[in-house]
């Protein structure tokens, strides 16, 4: 989909602050509501918006650790990956997963209430994940930038 100056603008608005209402989105984009709301919906249609999500904030709700893992898999097993996701996905606590290209295969993001729950969880669910070749892990210290998309 090619997409113009117009939709450029809502975006931009919708990036800035989710979950404006139609009107003031559109006010803000400089259109009508009624042509705001076209464009989202063939937004939409096309994918270039994939939906709507709440974010929430972890530690506000006593979530305290936040754990970046990387994992190198054993891949002489040709169901590794596939394996291996479909168990990491399986863990409550793991909240984002990534496959990449390069040393790292796999990255998982872990939450955790304190250290102690977060070593539970590393040794009862994530040590236990099949095919692990190898792993790292990184702490958050603190969110520097936390953005969605890039300039429109």
């Amino acid at each position: 989909m090619l997409i113009d100056d117009t939709d450029r603008r809502i975006l931009r608005q919708m990036l800035a602050e989710p979950g404006l209402p139609t009107a003031t989105l559109a006010e803000r984009a400089g259109v009508t509501a009624a042509t705001c709301w076209r464009r989202i919906a063939a937004l939409r249609e096309d994918g270039v918006i994939r939906g709507e999500e709440a974010v929430i904030d972890w530690r506000k709700l006593g979530w305290e650790v936040e754990v970046s893992l990387r994992f190198t898999l054993d891949k002489t097993n040709p169901r590794a990956f596939d394996e291996f996701l479909e168990a990491a996905r399986a863990v409550p606590e793991v909240l984002e997963i990534q496959t990449f290209l390069g040393r790292t295969d796999v990255r998982l993001n872990v939450v955790a209430r304190d250290m102690p729950h977060y070593q539970d969880i590393y040794r009862s669910r994530i040590l236990t994940l099949p095919h692990i070749a190898d792993t790292d892990a990184l702490m958050l210290i603190a969110t520097i930038k936390d953005t969605a998309g890039v300039a429109l």
